[in-house]
């Protein structure tokens, strides 16, 4: 129409286009989306970003024809809305997928569209929001060399935003093949249950390929994926996972260019920690209990808490200052070190590094898990990992032993001066030793106890001697660590040294490309 019309008809003509693209505008498609219990990829976005704060681009966008027989595609914005949007009150690149269009499918132009918004994020300095539906590179323009030889720029581009802004993915819906390798190069990743699903390929792809017969949930579903840690939280409805979204990047900074958003402090909301620690190191308790204590009532986010459960990973504010919390859990393995847990802490590890918020360890660990199960999941390797990204981090890092710190694991948990902790504290009922008395005593001294008159008693004796050498007191007199205190002493320590502590440490390492991760 160019050339033709009023001004007036042309804004006319906008107008229609804009509106044959919107919910409005395709009732039918919106009506079968809402009939799988799932909103719309502009509902989506309405319900996660401020009312009236989301500027779209990339809306009259439209399906490459330039493979034979795709001549007539209709793919409204080519089935990815895209645009700049604010987070409680703060601005964010968002992408959200269109099931209704090609069943999310990624086509060239759209394709276009996520590269743009990874462009935005980068030079802009903003986190990157990507709420993820059906995908996979569009089959209708996938089976062409002209198109498909060209590869894909966006993993380059989510590559270089790794570190630099927060990237996040909401699964809410299909999700195998290309939404998952979006959402592996994410900071934090949340599924849906009953919607979402993630995996290298889908239940007939696999079938064809190796004759195994599953279904999609089993193969890939929110809580199986959360369990294998491959997803950070599996929530039940989509608005918990937008939520999720929000709360998450309320503790980090749009870019590592910013600092960390401080709340106002609040008292805790859980019970004084004195009483949730046991003497004795062979009764269990649970250490979130202990976080809630150290914590601002209401801010704990608890990151991946179905996977490796034996540490407890978790965002939280303290004096209302952002904190990333690394918490053995007694309640499983006694809070043994494995290497889902130790993958686990290594990527929380680095994220909060990544994003200036400020670790905190809460050890009771009776060391790495032994025996031919740790063997065979290449503990001896993937420990490492752990040890490499704490060695790597720069920002303030705090500990406090409450019980057990034993054995390499104390120091793969911050213990000491091994990774220069701004502040190194212990309880009362800390023990701190190279393993448990018992073990040691069996290993070191099993000939002296075998050869003794009484055994038993021999064996007893040794150990209550030994045990008398690891107590706090003398950590303290060794000056291992800072100080031992009493557990309501902890918060507030933490939150002076917390006040005090410089954003960032400055590298010993010589300058170098970067270090070499162990996995």
């Amino acid at each position: 129409m160019a050339g033709d019309g009023s001004v007036q008809d042309r804004i006319d003509e906008l107008r229609r286009r804009r509106g044959s693209v919107s919910d409005a505008g395709r009732p039918d498609a919106i009506a079968r989306q809402h009939g799988r219990g799932k909103l719309s990829a502009r509902e989506r976005i309405t319900r996660l970003v401020d009312e009236g704060g989301f500027r779209e681009f990339g809306g009259l966008a439209d399906a490459a024809r330039g493979t034979p027989g795709d001549e007539h595609l209709v793919a409204p914005a080519d089935g990815v809305v895209t645009g700049i949007g604010t987070i409680d009150g703060r601005p964010a690149v968002v992408m959200s997928f269109d099931f209704t269009v090609f069943g999310g499918s990624n086509g060239t132009t759209g394709g276009l569209k996520v590269a743009r918004c990874c462009e935005r994020a980068l030079h802009d300095g903003l986190p990157l929001v990507m709420l993820l539906d059906g995908g996979g590179h569009r089959i209708q323009e996938g089976l062409d060399s002209h198109h498909f030889a060209h590869g894909f720029t966006v993993f380059q581009q989510m590559v270089d935003l790794s570190g630099y802004v927060p990237v996040v993915a909401a699964m809410l819906g299909p999700g195998f093949a290309g939404p998952s390798n979006f959402a592996a190069l994410a900071d934090f990743v949340v599924m849906v249950r009953g919607l979402a699903t993630m995996g290298i390929a889908g239940p007939a792809l696999v079938r064809a390929a190796t004759g195994e017969q599953i279904s999609q949930e089993d193969l890939g579903g929110a809580d199986v994926q959360a369990r294998l840690g491959v997803a950070d939280l599996a929530v039940d409805s989509e608005d918990e996972a937008l939520d999720a979204v929000r709360v998450f990047l309320g503790y980090l900074p749009a870019s590592t260019d910013g600092v960390p958003p401080h709340d106002a402090a609040r008292e805790p909301a859980g019970r004084d920690p004195a009483g949730v620690v046991p003497a004795d190191t062979g009764v269990a308790y649970d250490v979130r209990d202990v976080v809630d204590g150290l914590a601002d009532a209401g801010s704990v986010f608890e990151v991946k808490p179905d996977h490796a459960p034996n540490v407890v990973t978790a965002l939280v504010r303290i004096g209302g200052a952002p904190v990333g919390v690394v918490a053995n859990q007694p309640q499983h393995l006694g809070g043994a070190l494995d290497s889902p847990a130790c993958e686990k802490s290594a990527h929380f590890v680095s994220v909060c590094d990544a994003f200036g918020v400020p670790l905190l360890f809460l050890i009771d660990v009776p060391g790495f898990l032994v025996g031919s199960e740790s063997s065979r999941t290449q503990l001896a390797r993937r420990s490492g990992r752990l040890l490499f990204e704490l060695g790597q981090a720069t920002v303030p890092r705090f500990s406090v032993v409450l019980r057990k710190g034993y054995g390499a694991g104390y120091i793969a948990m911050c213990g000491g001066r091994s990774f220069g902790a701004d502040l190194a504290l212990a309880w009362p009922t800390a023990e701190i030793c190279a393993m448990s008395v018992e073990g040691a005593v069996d290993i070191a001294y099993r000939g002296a106890v075998e050869a003794a008159p009484d055994p038993a008693a021999h064996r007893a004796g040794l150990i209550a001697g030994f045990r008398a050498q690891v107590d706090p007191f003398l950590a303290a007199q060794g000056f291992g660590i800072d100080d031992v205190v009493e557990p309501a002493e902890t918060r507030p320590a933490l939150i002076d040294a917390l006040s005090r502590a410089p954003r960032r440490r400055r590298s010993a390492a010589p300058a170098k490309r970067h270090g070499v991760s162990p996995v």
